[in-house]
């Protein structure tokens, strides 16, 4: 490739050598199962996965966050709108509040605990 280059008011025709980069490559990827020879083969599920839940008697997370204050527990009766806890994303607080009236069956999640979006959080009887 041929550059005009100036310099303290100089020109100069100079011929410029471009290789080109080699294309980047995805490394290897291995998928694995572990199977459970007392079920036949059938893989494993993850250590902590449980029965599908109802999801009219769930509530899962809307986002991704840190549990800051959980502030109900098994056998409290709610109502619709009442803040059951908090989570932090972002340095922002976003309060959880109870979809439906009815008691707490279950507090699946502790002060400080990392969340997902969809992660259960309270269930409901």
């Amino acid at each position: 490739m041929k550059l005009k280059v100036t310099v303290d008011g100089n020109v100069y025709d100079v011929q410029v050598e471009v290789e080109e980069e080699p294309r980047p490559q995805l490394g290897i990827f291995l998928a694995t199962a572990s199977v459970d020879p007392g079920t036949g083969g059938m893989p494993l599920g993850p250590a902590h996965a449980k029965a599908p839940a109802n999801e009219e008697k769930v509530l899962r997370s809307p986002i991704s966050g840190t549990v800051r204050q959980v502030k109900v527990e098994a056998g409290a009766s709610v109502s619709v709108g009442q803040t059951l806890l908090v989570l932090e994303a972002m340095k922002m607080e976003t309060e959880i509040t109870a979809p439906t009236t009815g008691v707490v069956s279950a507090v699946s999640v502790t002060p400080g605990q990392a969340v997902q979006g969809g992660e259960v959080l309270v269930e409901f009887e």
